[in-house]
C-alpha cells in the first residue's frame, strides 16, 4: 500500500468510528471526543446559529464557515466535499432554496449512510449523498455553480489533484469557498512523521504560500483570503502523538496553524 493509500484508509477509519459513535448518540457538536483528533475542538458552537443548522448533522468537526462567505444564491447547484453526516450541505440547502440543488461526496460509506439517513428524515429532495474520494470526484464536469468545504481538503494526500478535480467540475465563473487548515511554514519532521495526527488536521497542514500556489495551478483565479485565525495546539494535544523531544521541535520551529476560508473562482 502507498504512503498516500495508508493516510486514506487511516482518515477513512476515523471518520467512520465517529459516524458510528454519532449513530449511538455520543457525538454531537459538543463532544470532544467527536472532534478529529479526538481533543481538539477547531469549531466549537459557531453553527448554533446558523440558518438552515442541523443539529444531528452536526458532528463538530469543521473548523470554519464557508457557507458565510460563499455567496450563495437561490437556484444554484453546491458541491460540498467531504460532507460528513451533512451539515454543510444543510446549511447551504438553506441558502439555494427550493430551486437549487446541493450534492455532498465523502469517501466513508459511514458518513454518507448517516447523511442519507438525515436528509430523509428532514424530508429534503433536492439534497444528494454520493460515495467518493476529493481527488476522482463523481461529478460531471462543469455542472457545480459553488464547490464549498470545511477542513476537509488538507486530510486529502494529493492536494493538486483535489484543486483539479475541483476545477474540472466547477462551471465557467464557478466559485470556490473552503475553509482549511493551514501552517505558515513548514512543519517540523516529528510532527510530519506522526501519523496519527493526520487525522487530527496537523500533519496534512501544508504552508499557506503552498497551499494557494496549489489553487493557482488549478486554474483558479481570484484567489483570497475571507477570514483567518489562528489554531492552537496545546502540549496536551501534541503529548497523545509527540515525545517530549518531538514538542520541543514543534515550539522551536514556531509555526503555527490557522484556519482559513480562502476564495477563488474558474475563469469564464
Amino acid at each position: 500500500m502507498s504512503e498516500a493509500d495508508a493516510i486514506r484508509e487511516r482518515v477513512r477509519a476515523k471518520y467512520a468510528a465517529i459516524a458510528r459513535a454519532a449513530s449511538a448518540g455520543s457525538c454531537g457538536p459538543s463532544s470532544a471526543s467527536c472532534c478529529a483528533d479526538g481533543s481538539l475542538d477547531m469549531i466549537g458552537d459557531a453553527y448554533r446559529a446558523v440558518a438552515g443548522h442541523v443539529a444531528e448533522a452536526d458532528l463538530g468537526l469543521g473548523c470554519g464557515l464557508p457557507t458565510r462567505h460563499a455567496g450563495l444564491r437561490p437556484g444554484e447547484t453546491v458541491l460540498d466535499l467531504g460532507c460528513g453526516a451533512g451539515n454543510d450541505v444543510f446549511v447551504a440547502r438553506h441558502e439555494v432554496g427550493e430551486t437549487g440543488r446541493v450534492v455532498g461526496v465523502d469517501m466513508t460509506p459511514e458518513m454518507i449512510a448517516r447523511a442519507r439517513a438525515n436528509a430523509r428524515k428532514l424530508g429534503f429532495d433536492n439534497v444528494e449523498f454520493r460515495l467518493g474520494e476529493i481527488e476522482h470526484l463523481p461529478v460531471e464536469s462543469g455542472t457545480i455553480d459553488c464547490v464549498i468545504s470545511n477542513c476537509v481538503l488538507n486530510l486529502v494526500p494529493d492536494k493538486a489533484r483535489a484543486f483539479a478535480e475541483i476545477a474540472r467540475v466547477l462551471k465557467p465563473g464557478g466559485r470556490l469557498c473552503v475553509s482549511d487548515i493551514v501552517a505558515t511554514g513548514e512543519l517540523p519532521q516529528a510532527i510530519r512523521e506522526a501519523a496519527a495526527l493526520y487525522v487530527g488536521c496537523v500533519a496534512g497542514a501544508v504552508p499557506l504560500a503552498d497551499y494557494l500556489r496549489l489553487v493557482a495551478a488549478a486554474g483558479l483565479e481570484e484567489v483570497r483570503i475571507a477570514e483567518a485565525r489562528p489554531i492552537p495546539l496545546p502540549d496536551a494535544v501534541l503529548a497523545a502523538h509527540l515525545d517530549a523531544a518531538g514538542i520541543a521541535a514543534f515550539r522551536a520551529s514556531g509555526v503555527e496553524l490557522r484556519s482559513v476560508t480562502l476564495l477563488a473562482r474558474r475563469p469564464h
